[in-house]
């Protein structure tokens, strides 16, 4: 047998050894040098961390010494024509509200007269027979600044006749719940009187705003507002100005004519009804207030009024939508009490004869109605008014200087309407509306009166008062 070579066999076994100790030797020093990386990382990204908050410290303490603190922003206003756009804070926005009737009519118009009520003026009564243009509005509104908003509307009537309905500023930017309101505007006096004619539920007013304040009641003057910080809705108001319009008169003396005072308080009931309450006073002077009127005989004259008119309004509107949402159904209930007291002179023939002798009435008036949505987009609406003109006394009558027949218009009276109405709106921006009233407020017969009516808004249109 061959042994192996013992030389050969020592020196592998010496390569073996020393060998092994060699590769240990590299990877603990692999990862000593590792080690030592990941030390020397840390401590640079901790120390490069401490660098930037010292840079960060320092910035802010030099800001707060070199700088004043800004002053306050002014409250915000939200655009008047909405959008994004900066431009768009220097366009106002632009309606137009076009308006027509068609109107049948079993008595004369032009005989129209309230009875037991001194007249108000050519906005009573239904309007002209047959179609008419109606009364379309053109409305401009912006925000003036971050204090003020301005609106101006513009009446245009189907005999080509252009008046301003309103025409004010409004601020945007007073604290406690204050608002300033100047110009000509629609009083708060009551509830529908604010309410612009494409918004009322009916084609016409109701007989008591028609008898005391001859139709919407439009003042020149001053109006400040209060609201409220309560959970119940809350706000008080009082106005002055001019009182050029009927009940009164523009007088010959610097200062007011007129003053309004209300308040309004509403709350909801649950998440489906809500409900508001107001009650208003108004008080003016008329100085030599004319009327056309007619003597005992049918002759035209000319009858003037000179005194104070006091004027007592209370309303309550009641509404009712499943879960707030009005679209398939919704139930309104609406009514005001009215009361006026009149006291004075009262002339007979002013142009002619030129009696005067003392003249008091105390006259009330009461309208309720309600409008349901039955479906979407449908809507039916009653409405009953009621008129008492007393017994107004009539000095130039106790004394028997004239004939009770010589006051036609101003004999005691009763007049009442019942009025019911059918519209249908497309969209929120069309409504077409189909009218009849049974009118007894002529000392006549009863008048049997029929309306169609369209309402069309082009352009940004504003939310509608409660």
């Amino acid at each position: 047998m061959r042994h192996g070579n013992p030389a050969f066999a020592a020196c592998v076994l010496l390569t073996l050894i020393v060998s092994v100790p060699a590769h240990a030797d590299d990877a603990a020093s692999l990862r000593a040098e590792l080690e030592a990386v990941k030390a020397d990382y840390s401590a640079r990204m901790k120390a490069l961390e401490e660098r930037i908050a010292q840079l960060e410290t320092q910035a802010a303490a030099t800001a707060a010494v070199n700088e004043a603190p800004p002053p306050p922003e002014p409250t915000p206003s939200p655009p008047a024509s909405g959008g994004s756009n900066p431009l768009a804070a220097f366009n106002p926005a632009m309606s137009v509200i076009l308006s027509g009737t068609y109107t049948d009519l079993d008595q004369d118009p032009a005989t129209y007269h309230i009875a037991g009520f001194i007249p108000a003026g050519d906005e009573t009564g239904p309007g002209e027979r047959g179609f008419s243009l109606g009364e379309s509005e053109l409305t401009l509104t912006a925000n003036v600044d971050p204090y003020f908003y301005g609106n101006v509307t513009a009446a245009i009537t189907g005999n080509n006749e252009i008046a301003i309905e309103e025409a004010f500023f409004r601020t945007t930017a007073l604290h406690d719940g204050f608002t300033l309101k100047g110009g000509r505007f629609f009083s708060g006096l009551g509830y529908v009187n604010e309410v612009h004619a494409h918004a009322w539920d009916f084609v016409d007013q109701p007989l008591a705003y028609q008898a005391f304040l001859g139709g919407q009641y439009a003042e020149n003057g001053l109006q400040l507002k209060w609201l409220a910080p309560t959970d119940l809705f809350l706000e008080f108001g009082v106005e002055g100005g001019s009182g050029e319009r009927f009940p009164g008169t523009r007088l010959d003396a610097n200062g007011l004519n007129a003053f309004v005072a209300f308040t309004h308080a509403g709350y909801d009931i649950g998440d489906s009804a809500s409900w508001r309450a107001g009650l208003s006073y108004m008080t003016q002077r008329a100085d030599d207030r004319r009327f056309d009127t007619s003597d005992a005989l049918g002759t035209p004259v000319v009858d003037s009024f000179t005194g104070s008119s006091h004027l007592w309004a209370a309303d309550f509107v009641y509404k009712w939508a499943p879960h707030g949402n009005s679209t398939d159904h919704y139930l309104k209930i609406q009514g005001e009490y009215l009361h006026r007291t009149e006291s004075g002179d009262l002339t007979f023939d002013a142009d002619d004869l030129a009696l005067t002798d003392g003249y008091h009435s105390s006259q009330w008036g009461a309208y309720l109605q309600t409008v349901y949505q039955f479906r979407p987009r449908w809507r039916a609406g009653l409405r009953y008014d009621y008129l008492d003109s007393g017994d107004p006394t009539i000095g130039l009558v106790d004394s028997g200087l004239v004939a009770p027949g010589e006051f036609p218009d101003l004999l005691s009276a009763t007049p009442t309407r019942l009025t019911f109405m059918l519209d249908w709106s497309p969209s929120e921006f069309s409504r077409m509306r189909a009218q009849y009233a049974w009118d007894d407020a002529r000392d006549s017969s009863r008048d049997g009166q029929f309306f169609l009516q369209y309402l069309y808004s082009l352009g940004a249109h504003g939310a509608h008062k409660y």
